[in-house]
Protein backbone atom coordinates (compact mmCIF):
# COMPACT_ATOMS: atom_id res chain seq x y z
CA UNK A 1 0.00 0.00 0.00
CA UNK A 2 1.11 3.83 -0.81
CA UNK A 3 2.00 6.04 1.68
CA UNK A 4 -0.74 8.05 -0.10
CA UNK A 5 -3.08 5.47 0.44
CA UNK A 6 -2.65 5.37 4.28
CA UNK A 7 -3.28 9.14 4.42
CA UNK A 8 -6.22 9.16 2.27
CA UNK A 9 -7.83 5.84 4.26
CA UNK A 10 -7.00 7.78 7.40
CA UNK A 11 -8.60 11.10 6.50
CA UNK A 12 -11.98 9.25 5.23
CA UNK A 13 -12.22 6.83 8.56
CA UNK A 14 -11.85 10.64 10.58
CA UNK A 15 -14.09 12.37 8.11
CA UNK A 16 -16.54 13.94 9.30
CA UNK A 17 -16.39 12.90 13.17
CA UNK A 18 -12.66 14.91 13.22
CA UNK A 19 -12.23 17.62 11.13
CA UNK A 20 -9.19 18.54 12.46
CA UNK A 21 -7.76 15.01 11.94
CA UNK A 22 -9.33 14.85 8.61
CA UNK A 23 -7.45 17.92 7.24
CA UNK A 24 -4.74 17.23 8.91
CA UNK A 25 -4.74 13.08 6.96
CA UNK A 26 -5.63 14.90 3.61
CA UNK A 27 -2.89 17.69 3.67
CA UNK A 28 -0.29 14.64 3.67
CA UNK A 29 -1.96 12.81 0.91
CA UNK A 30 -2.24 15.61 -0.75
CA UNK A 31 1.95 17.07 -0.43
CA UNK A 32 1.94 13.60 -1.72
CA UNK A 33 -0.28 13.37 -5.28
CA UNK A 34 -1.77 16.94 -5.97
CA UNK A 35 -3.52 15.52 -8.29
CA UNK A 36 -5.61 12.26 -6.22
CA UNK A 37 -9.06 12.50 -7.14
CA UNK A 38 -10.18 11.17 -3.72
CA UNK A 39 -7.93 13.84 -1.87
CA UNK A 40 -9.61 16.56 -4.23
CA UNK A 41 -12.95 15.27 -3.79
CA UNK A 42 -13.28 15.08 -0.28
CA UNK A 43 -11.36 18.68 0.26
CA UNK A 44 -14.59 19.48 -2.39
CA UNK A 45 -16.89 17.88 0.21
CA UNK A 46 -15.36 19.39 3.94
CA UNK A 47 -15.52 22.82 1.49
CA UNK A 48 -19.81 21.90 0.92
CA UNK A 49 -20.47 19.91 3.88
CA UNK A 50 -18.90 22.04 6.50
CA UNK A 51 -18.12 25.46 5.72
CA UNK A 52 -21.04 25.74 2.81
CA UNK A 53 -18.45 27.23 0.35
CA UNK A 54 -20.38 26.05 -2.33
CA UNK A 55 -18.38 27.71 -4.97
CA UNK A 56 -14.57 26.27 -3.42
CA UNK A 57 -16.01 23.50 -3.49
CA UNK A 58 -16.93 23.47 -7.07
CA UNK A 59 -13.95 24.25 -7.64
CA UNK A 60 -12.69 21.17 -5.67
CA UNK A 61 -14.63 18.58 -8.01
CA UNK A 62 -13.93 20.43 -11.52
CA UNK A 63 -10.59 20.41 -11.10
CA UNK A 64 -10.69 15.82 -9.32
CA UNK A 65 -12.49 15.90 -12.92
CA UNK A 66 -10.20 17.84 -15.26
CA UNK A 67 -7.33 15.32 -13.61
CA UNK A 68 -9.84 12.22 -14.01
CA UNK A 69 -13.28 12.33 -15.84
CA UNK A 70 -13.73 8.97 -14.73
CA UNK A 71 -13.52 9.96 -11.17
CA UNK A 72 -16.62 8.01 -9.93
CA UNK A 73 -16.56 8.93 -6.69
CA UNK A 74 -16.38 12.54 -7.57
CA UNK A 75 -20.05 12.66 -9.07
CA UNK A 76 -22.78 12.49 -6.38
CA UNK A 77 -20.99 15.08 -3.86
CA UNK A 78 -20.56 17.54 -7.13
CA UNK A 79 -23.82 17.32 -8.32
CA UNK A 80 -25.57 17.64 -4.74
CA UNK A 81 -23.26 21.08 -4.14
CA UNK A 82 -24.50 21.93 -7.48
CA UNK A 83 -28.03 21.58 -6.36
CA UNK A 84 -28.08 23.01 -2.80
CA UNK A 85 -25.92 25.76 -4.64
CA UNK A 86 -28.83 26.64 -6.75
CA UNK A 87 -26.91 25.42 -10.37
CA UNK A 88 -29.65 24.17 -11.31
CA UNK A 89 -29.03 23.92 -15.52
CA UNK A 90 -25.33 23.12 -14.64
CA UNK A 91 -26.26 20.13 -12.77
CA UNK A 92 -28.82 18.64 -15.25
CA UNK A 93 -26.18 18.70 -17.84
CA UNK A 94 -23.79 17.06 -15.43
CA UNK A 95 -26.50 14.42 -14.57
CA UNK A 96 -26.63 14.22 -18.39
CA UNK A 97 -22.98 13.32 -18.78
CA UNK A 98 -22.42 11.23 -15.84
CA UNK A 99 -25.27 9.14 -16.96
CA UNK A 100 -22.99 8.06 -20.03
CA UNK A 101 -20.23 6.81 -17.89
CA UNK A 102 -19.16 3.74 -17.59
CA UNK A 103 -19.30 1.86 -14.23
CA UNK A 104 -20.95 4.58 -12.67
CA UNK A 105 -23.74 4.29 -9.83
CA UNK A 106 -26.87 5.45 -11.86
CA UNK A 107 -29.14 4.46 -8.86
CA UNK A 108 -27.21 7.46 -7.05
CA UNK A 109 -27.39 9.48 -9.85
CA UNK A 110 -30.99 8.67 -10.85
CA UNK A 111 -31.82 9.83 -6.95
CA UNK A 112 -29.76 12.75 -7.54
CA UNK A 113 -31.76 13.72 -10.87
CA UNK A 114 -35.11 13.50 -8.56
CA UNK A 115 -33.63 15.72 -5.83
CA UNK A 116 -32.74 18.18 -8.22
CA UNK A 117 -36.91 18.25 -9.90
CA UNK A 118 -37.68 18.14 -5.77
CA UNK A 119 -36.34 21.14 -5.12
CA UNK A 120 -37.90 22.85 -8.44
CA UNK A 121 -40.90 21.71 -7.29
CA UNK A 122 -41.35 19.35 -9.78
CA UNK A 123 -42.48 16.32 -7.82
CA UNK A 124 -44.21 14.10 -10.48
CA UNK A 125 -41.20 14.09 -12.41
CA UNK A 126 -39.18 13.34 -9.65
CA UNK A 127 -41.11 10.49 -8.60
CA UNK A 128 -40.28 9.16 -12.05
CA UNK A 129 -36.99 9.24 -11.49
CA UNK A 130 -36.89 7.66 -8.21
CA UNK A 131 -38.84 4.99 -10.07
CA UNK A 132 -35.50 4.87 -12.58
CA UNK A 133 -32.94 4.34 -9.33
CA UNK A 134 -34.85 1.79 -8.35
CA UNK A 135 -34.81 -0.19 -11.19
CA UNK A 136 -31.17 0.59 -11.83
CA UNK A 137 -29.82 0.12 -7.56
CA UNK A 138 -28.21 -3.22 -6.97
CA UNK A 139 -26.93 -2.04 -3.67
CA UNK A 140 -29.31 -3.48 -0.80
CA UNK A 141 -28.57 -0.73 1.33
CA UNK A 142 -28.85 1.95 -0.98
CA UNK A 143 -32.42 0.96 -1.15
CA UNK A 144 -33.23 2.35 2.18
CA UNK A 145 -32.03 5.97 0.70
CA UNK A 146 -33.91 5.69 -2.52
CA UNK A 147 -37.12 4.77 -0.48
CA UNK A 148 -36.15 7.87 2.06
CA UNK A 149 -36.00 10.06 -0.78
CA UNK A 150 -39.30 9.01 -2.09
CA UNK A 151 -40.67 9.19 0.79
CA UNK A 152 -39.74 12.83 1.40
CA UNK A 153 -41.42 13.99 -2.27
CA UNK A 154 -44.19 12.06 -1.40
CA UNK A 155 -44.95 14.15 1.98
CA UNK A 156 -44.72 17.33 -0.04
CA UNK A 157 -47.07 16.58 -3.15
CA UNK A 158 -49.58 15.24 0.04
CA UNK A 159 -48.44 18.97 1.99
CA UNK A 160 -49.87 20.28 -1.32
CA UNK A 161 -52.93 18.19 -2.08
CA UNK A 162 -53.90 18.96 1.64
CA UNK A 163 -53.02 22.94 1.19
CA UNK A 164 -55.39 23.02 -1.80
CA UNK A 165 -59.05 21.95 -0.30
CA UNK A 166 -58.34 24.16 2.53
CA UNK A 167 -57.73 27.20 -0.01
CA UNK A 168 -60.82 26.23 -2.19
CA UNK A 169 -62.94 26.44 1.35
CA UNK A 170 -61.38 29.84 1.95
CA UNK A 171 -62.57 31.05 -1.55
CA UNK A 172 -66.05 29.46 -1.41
CA UNK A 173 -66.66 31.44 2.41
CA UNK A 174 -65.68 34.60 0.43
CA UNK A 175 -67.82 34.39 -2.60
CA UNK A 176 -70.95 32.98 -0.17
CA UNK A 177 -70.90 36.73 1.56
Amino acid sequence: MKTIDKYLFQALDNYPYSLEETIESLDYAFSYDSKNTMVLCLYGRIQAEQLMNYEEAKSYFQEALAINIHALEVYPYYLQTLIVNGDYEEAQKLIDFALTIKGINKAMIFVKKAVLLEVQHKFKDALKEIKQAKLYSIQHDYDSGISEVEKRIKDKIDLLEKKKPKEKKKKSKKKSK
